[in-house]
């Protein structure tokens, strides 16, 4: 075997790399790159009273986790060029698009975060209607006692340690197995995502930008234990 050959043999594979478009964000290589295995937003996203939605296809949540879990609705190549897309606030006099309906989220099938639940909201699928009281009398006489409502206890879940998961820490995303977990395996935000007027930041590490790519790029100010059922 020639000099030639044996270098050629030995030579490493090309290490992977980490598509930018928004909503993709899969790992990749320039030998395994055909067209049409990215999907992404080809347009920024905008903002109004809590509601996040993006430009290109008009999806929405109330929820920035599932905002960001919404499917790209573009197909291409993956790139490492970052795209310029900016945050555009729905504040203004201009009249807003057309909304479509609300992304839902169903425990179990898209996400097993709740975006009732997680913003104190009443939520028929993982909480139970208070019953009703019976009357009281005022006089203190024929009174009778006060049902007490029950709270379903909740589900012991079994994991398989060798299983890959997804972290739902806000900031992480990324995949590990539960033999592997421990208490500075993530870095996260444990805190809310702010978005007033044209600003938008992390509420936990106090830090705000105007663009989305930046905001997208604010390192994780937390370490602690991935969490495949963050709430």
């Amino acid at each position: 075997m020639s000099a030639e050959t044996e270098t050629s043999a030995a030579a490493p594979a090309p290490a992977p790399m980490r598509c930018q478009r928004i909503g993709c964000d899969a790992m990749f290589t320039d030998d395994d790159n055909p067209d049409g295995s990215c999907h992404y937003h080809p347009s920024g996203p905008m903002f109004h009273d809590g509601m996040k939605e993006w430009s290109c296809c008009k999806q929405r949540s109330h929820d920035f986790s599932l905002f960001l879990a919404i499917p790209g609705c573009a197909t291409g190549k993956h790139t490492t060029e970052k795209p310029v897309t900016k945050a555009v606030s729905l504040n203004s006099k201009a009249t807003p698009p057309k909304l479509a309906p609300i992304q839902s989220s169903k425990q179990g099938v898209e996400t097993e975060a709740c975006s009732r639940c997680r913003q104190g909201f009443f939520c028929s699928d993982h909480g139970s209607q208070p019953k009703a009281q019976k009357p009281v009398a005022v006089n203190g006489t024929n009174t009778e006692p006060v049902e007490k409502c029950s709270v379903p206890q909740p589900r012991k879940k079994v994991v398989n340690i060798n299983e890959p998961r997804v972290c739902k820490n806000k900031g992480c995303g990324k995949t590990y197995k539960e033999k592997d977990n421990h208490d500075a395996a993530c870095e996260y935000h444990p805190g809310p995502a702010v978005f007033h007027d044209r600003n938008t930041g992390w509420k936990c590490c106090d830090v705000h930008v105007k663009e989305f790519d930046e905001f997208m790029e604010i390192p994780p100010c937390t370490k602690g234990w991935h969490n495949a059922d963050a709430v």
